[in-house]
């Protein structure tokens, strides 16, 4: 062989190499994680702190601009996660390759041999609001486990928070009369994301996605029409965009039509007439672009049994302006604005560990020390006019708190030993509970324009630490194996 052909099947070898790597799977999760959360547990082993009882809590300092509330969502995929933890054979080899842990000890490597996680977690239960400095997750295990998992933890629980957020605020202002489906995975930011993205979005109020892996896995039913291809398609090849129609219900009787790919108009005039003549049932039509509230007006005119679906990079302001302006529209299909967007900037803080409160400091980005609890204050309406709970105001305390009269604990324990101890919930459970909790808020957390949050109150006992651990010298007690 010559050094050139060589050289083009090598490099086609380790193309297809690295093509391969880059494929996700379930087994590959341990590795999915930033260096520094490696370096630090060899850093860990060598000092003797890695079985030192750590707790560290996921937070949000900040809401995203615009944002009077968020959702929580993808606790089941980090529970999944924690309880698989495993370093295969393979993986600590890898490691050991890349040369970047020659001074390591010993022992981290048995470490990572024996590995699994032992310890407790706990957490707001998926679909409920939570405000600034409101812990969504807290992992209490040895000091190496709950370090190493942040990566992981930070990645599904901030996208999917971010995702059923959004969600559940289109689905406040389209209505519950609304149909909303979610077509965001083509806009997703990987094929893992556009799954986790159809669950949170189905789990935080929206009827169906148009992801059939993500449906199946689920137990839904997938939904989506067409797309502008399959019109042009066979109104090329069968003479007419009716045509097209026509062929596309042969297989799919009554199925949802497309009818903005040329004239919206002309197309809905065309099925009005279909419709009449009795030759067409149909379950709905789509508009993709152009003057969404003129052309829903319009087409409603001219097909007023017909369910109108709008798409086209809407999102809640979209909603709600249509929706002031008088648009016919009976449901809509979010994709772009709903996987992507403003990030929710979780946080994951060591809190305690060995039993001594930890806080960071810095200027702008203070923890509060400690393990905590949420404590919600929920009132129940009565009356003729009014139902349901109104959310009144939430405490932060620690967790050596007993609640007040009308409180309620938020942070259950959801894993004990590295156990998950809880049944996972149907997104049908998630979607209630999301929709209970977001007509809970108050009025000013749910508006678009403005929107204020919930001040959450800092009880006594955690002020009273927080000033404490402020004064005191940083200290770590190293375990009795140091």
């Amino acid at each position: 062989m010559t050094s050139s052909r060589w050289n083009v099947a090598e490099n086609t070898i380790l193309q297809e190499r690295e093509d391969r790597a880059l494929t996700l799977t379930e087994v590959d999760y341990s590795l999915l994680t930033d260096l520094y959360q490696l370096t630090m547990a060899a850093c860990y082993v060598g000092e003797g702190l890695e079985q030192s009882q750590a707790s560290f809590e996921l937070t949000v300092r900040r809401l995203p601009q615009g944002f009077g509330y968020l959702i929580a969502m993808g606790l089941a995929q980090a529970l999944e996660y924690l309880e698989k933890l495993r370093f295969s054979p393979e993986q600590i080899a890898a490691l050991q390759a890349t040369g970047l842990f020659h001074h390591a000890p010993k022992q981290f490597w048995t470490l990572l041999a024996e590995a699994e996680f032992t310890g407790d977690v706990w957490a707001v239960l998926e679909g409920t609001a939570i405000f600034p400095h409101e812990p969504l997750v807290r992992v209490e295990a040895p000091l190496w486990q709950a370090q190493l998992v942040e990566t992981y933890l930070l990645n599904t629980i901030n996208y999917q928070t971010l995702v059923a957020t959004r969600a559940a605020r289109m689905r406040d202002v389209a209505g519950a009369e609304a149909t909303l489906l979610e077509f965001g995975t083509r806009r997703a930011f990987s094929p893992q994301a556009s799954l986790w993205a159809a669950r949170a979005a189905l789990a935080a109020g929206l009827d169906a996605t148009s992801n059939v892996l993500a449906a199946v896995r689920l137990g839904q039913k997938p939904s989506g029409t067409m797309a502008h291809s399959l019109v042009m398609a066979l109104a090329a090849t069968a003479g007419s965009e009716a045509e097209a129609f026509t062929a596309f219900h042969r297989y799919f009787p009554g199925a949802p039509l497309l009818i903005d790919t040329y004239d919206t108009i002309a197309a809905a005039q065309s099925l009005a007439e279909s419709i009449q003549s009795g030759k067409m049932q149909l379950a709905g039509v789509r508009i993709d672009s152009g003057d969404l509230l003129t052309l829903s007006q319009q087409v409603r005119s001219l097909l007023p049994g017909v369910p109108i679906f709008a798409s086209g990079d809407v999102d809640e302001w979209e909603i709600a302006r249509l929706k002031a302006s008088g648009a016919c529209i009976d449901g809509y299909g979010l994709g772009t604005r709903l996987v992507t967007g403003a990030p929710v900037n979780g946080v994951y803080k060591l809190v305690e560990i060995d039993g001594i409160p930890v806080m960071k400091e810095s200027s702008g980005k203070m923890t509060y020390p400690g393990r905590k609890q949420i404590f919600r204050h929920v009132e129940t309406l009565h009356g003729t006019s009014l139902h349901g709970t109104s959310l009144q105001c939430d405490r932060l305390g620690l967790i050596t708190e007993n609640p007040r009269s009308g409180e309620q604990p938020l942070l259950q324990m959801v894993m004990q030993g590295g156990k998950i101890i809880q049944p996972p919930e149907a997104i049908a459970q998630i979607r209630q509970r999301t929709a209970a909790t977001v007509e809970s808020l108050p009025t000013q957390c749910r508006q678009l324009d403005n929107p204020t949050t919930v001040e959450v109150q800092i009880s006594a006992a955690l002020q009273e630490l927080t000033e404490t651990t402020k004064h005191q010298p940083p200290r770590i007690v190293a375990s009795e194996g140091r």
